[in-house]
């Protein structure tokens, strides 16, 4: 399966499947900070699923709107790491 997409994209299709890419990225860097192996298990489940059923979006709103939704729950995942004295905040 090639990662190569079948259209072309204009400019800012690509640049926003770059941040999608940086906010997926990032959402894992953190889920392995979870101590937990069950709950990282979980918590990967849950991203991959999000980001699976949403991977054929086209509208450029509801994208960003579902990016928001990614940070905000990545900030809590974050904010909950660093309340329990586990993150590494760099």
């Amino acid at each position: 399966m090639s990662k190569v997409p079948k259209v072309a994209l204009n400019l800012k299709q690509f640049m926003l499947r770059q941040e999608v890419l940086k906010l997926y990225r990032d959402i894992f860097r953190t889920i392995r900070q979870v101590p937990d192996k069950h709950s990282q298990a979980e918590l990967k489940a849950w991203a991959r699923h999000d980001f699976q059923i949403n991977r054929s979006q086209n509208d450029e709103v509801a994208i960003k709107m579902l990016m928001q939704h990614g940070r905000r729950s990545l900030t809590e995942l974050k904010t909950s790491l660093q309340l329990s004295g586990v993150s590494e905040e760099k």
